[in-house]
Formats: structure tokens, sequence, C-alpha cells
């Protein structure tokens, strides 16, 4: 069996990278990005939630077109969109603007907007991927996704706070040139993967709405519960950690530097524990139980950060936001091998598919809600509600009305005896 062309599979992996390097670069200075024009808390949730309201809206157009015409454009297209917003976002903090002009904010959405909106790129490489991998290697070609997110997490905070030393700028100028890079290596060596008469028409406008299939698995009684569960992980998760920069900067003076480090923590984590952990984890102790520790950890760091006192900031704060990718590296897996599980083979991927819309519109919702109670009741308000968001996700996952004895324990031969 042959395997995958080399260029093929470079522009996959770089199109993945890109998706997650630009917005792991460009989101946790945002604050500082906009200490010019507006940073307050709402100001900064919208901004944040705005790219999650984007992607939400049009990722199922996407993989639709490129089902349709092919990867090849879809990806192009969607590259040369994301080169277009960072550009945008790049050339608006870099000028001098008059006081009191709403134009850079508009200007800022606008390019956020863009960004998120040709952000289906994960999809579309993701599907590049299976159309040129035999089904027998699809999982080990399926890993460049983990690894392309992974990298993305740890280089993009860490090279931002490192750039920002020179210049807070600069980080948005390097995540644009490495979108252009991209670009020309996709107009360059990625190939039409997806055969002509494996092409499909254009669903109906219905089938393209994404409420309608949001509406569609939370009806369904074997994992509606779940999938609430999953929206209101993403809902509070997104929310506290929206405002989380803006909090190290008014709270303990931190500097773009010791900001990104945080976020590089997250990201080292989270990777180590996905990557590596999670495989064995769930042999041991099976989905259920991992959820509940994850989203207790969740809760645990989320109420150590403005419990940490400003003179031990530093190994507080990274200790727990440690906590925090450790819990959230549990629970975004095992929650999804939970729904998918409680489902026969017709509805994997439309329930799925719905996951990915639902934590999209947790990401758009989230850091809104934050931002204002950040402004309205206090800095420690969106933390503080964030818990007790994450409290009733325990109860929801907890109170599951299907047996979840089969995901207890799921290596041992009792289980497997089950099974049979």
């Amino acid at each position: 069996m042959r395997r995958p062309p080399v260029p093929t599979l470079l522009s996959a992996f770089l199109t993945l990278l890109n998706d997650r390097l630009g917005e792991s670069i460009v989101f946790p200075l945002l604050p500082f990005l906009l200490a010019g024009f507006n940073a307050d808390g709402r100001t900064l949730g919208l901004l944040a939630g705005s790219y999650a309201l984007a992607q939400f809206t049009v990722t199922p157009l996407i993989g639709a077109l490129s089902d349709r015409f092919g990867r090849r454009p879809v990806i192009a297209t969607c590259v040369s969109g994301s080169v277009l917003g960072l550009g945008l976002f790049a050339i608006t903090v870099s000028l001098d603007w008059p006081i009191g002009s709403t134009l850079p904010l508009m200007l800022l959405f606008a390019a956020r907007l863009i960004d998120g909106i040709s952000g289906g790129t994960a999809a579309t490489a993701g599907a590049v991927l299976a159309d040129v991998t035999p089904p027998e290697r699809r999982a080990q070609a399926f890993g460049l996704i983990g690894v392309a997110f992974g990298l993305g997490f740890i280089i993009g905070p860490f090279l931002g706070g490192q750039l920002a030393r020179i210049s807070v700028t600069l980080p948005v100028w390097v995540a644009t040139g490495f979108a252009v890079l991209n670009l020309v290596v996709v107009l360059l060596l990625l190939p039409e993967t997806h055969a002509r008469d494996a092409r499909r028409a254009m669903p109906r406008k219905r089938d393209l709405n994404p409420f309608a299939q949001i509406a569609k698995v939370m009806g369904n009684p074997a994992v509606g519960r779940l999938c609430l569960s999953f929206f209101l992980f993403f809902l509070a998760f997104n929310g506290f950690t929206a405002i989380l920069v803006l909090y190290f900067k008014q709270r303990f003076n931190w500097g773009p530097e010791l900001a990104t480090t945080a976020f590089l923590i997250v990201g080292v984590v989270a990777t180590l524990v996905q990557g590596g952990l999670i495989g064995p984890l769930v042999k041991r102790l099976g989905e259920w139980r991992l959820t509940l520790i994850g989203l207790g950890l969740v809760i645990a760091g989320c109420l150590l950060i403005p419990a940490t006192d400003p003179e031990q900031a530093q190994v507080g704060v990274f200790s727990a936001v440690a906590i925090l990718a450790t819990g959230t590296g549990l629970v975004t897996p095992s929650l999804r091998s939970l729904v998918s599980r409680r489902l026969d083979s017709e509805g994997q991927g439309a329930a799925l598919g719905s996951l990915q819309a639902l934590q999209s519109l947790g990401s758009f919702l989230g850091p809104p809600v934050a931002g204002l109670s950040y402004d309205l009741i206090g800095a420690a308000s969106p933390f503080l509600g964030g818990a007790m968001v994450l409290a009733l996700v325990i109860l929801l996952v907890s109170g599951s009305p299907l047996p979840l004895n089969s995901d207890l324990n799921t290596s041992s031969p009792e289980h497997s005896r089950g099974k049979a």
C-alpha cells in the first residue's frame, strides 16, 4: 500500500498548525493589544467570542463546499481569509488612531470575524488526510491533527511572549506571515484529493443550519444531557479563560511575557494529557469517572486563581493553570467518547458534528458573559460563576439516565464478558 505523498501531508499539517497558531499567538495578547482602544471586560469578551461565532455559523457550509467542489479550493480560500483577517488585525493595532475613534474597534471586530469565517480549515484538512490514507493507516494520519494542535498551543504563546518583548504588535505580524507561508505551500504543493466521482451535491439549507443540528442531538434522550454538559463546559471554560490575561494584567500587573507563559503551561500540560495519558487512564478508570475527575480539577484550578496571593502570583497562577489544563485534557475527549458510545453507528457523524457546533456556541457566548460580569460584578466573578456552572455539569453527567457501569472500567475482564 502506497504511503500518502509528502507534499500533501505537509500542506495539511501546515494548515492545521496555522489554524491553531494564529489564534494561540493573538488570543493571550488581546488585553495588551486593546490597551490603546478599549480595554474593558465587555469589549475583550465580545472580541474573543466573535471568532467563535463566525466559526459556529459557517463551519457546516465549509464542510459541504469541500464535498461539492473539492478540498484544494476550499482550503486555499480559507487560508486566504486567514491572511486577510490577521493582516487587517495587525495593521489596525500598529497604526496611531485619533483618541475616541470607533473605527479601529470596528476593524478589529471585522478582522476577527473574517479570521473566524475562514477558520474551517481544520475539518477540511482532516478530510484531505482521510482522502489520501487507507483505512488501516487513518488513525496514524489523524495523529497529525493532534500533533499540529498541540504544537500550535505550545509554540503560539511562547512565540507571542518572546516577540512581545520587542513589540506587542510584532507577534500578530509573525502570525500573518505564517498564514502567508501556509497559503504559498497550499497553492504550490497541495493537489486535489477529493475525486470528482465522489463529490456530493450541496445539502438543503436547513441541513446547514447549526441550530437545527443542535436541536436534533439535544432532543435525543440517549445523549441530550451529555450534550448539554458539553455546551455548558465550554461556556464556562471559555468564559473565564477569555478574561484571564486581563485579570493577570490588572491584579498582578503582569506583562505579556508572564501572561503568555500561563498559556504555554496550558498547552504543554494539555498536550501531555491528551497525547500520552488519556489512553491508559481510560482503560483503568473509564470515560465517566475521568469526566467527573477532570471537572473537579477544572473547578479547583478555577477557584485557585482568584484565591492567589499577589505576592506569590507566579507559583499560585502557574499551579492553577496546570490543574486547569489537566482537567480539560481529561474532560474533552472523555465526554466526547461518552456521547459516541451511546449512539449507534448511523448517528455518530451528525452527533459528533453537533458537538463541535455546541463547542463553538459555548465559546461564543462564554466570553461576553464573563466580560460583562467582570465589569459589573467584580474581577473574581467570572471564576466563581464558572465554577458554579461546572458544578451543574457534574450533576448532569453523574445523573445521566443511561446505565454507566460500562463506562467505569472498560478494560476489566468482567466488562469484556459483558460486552460479549
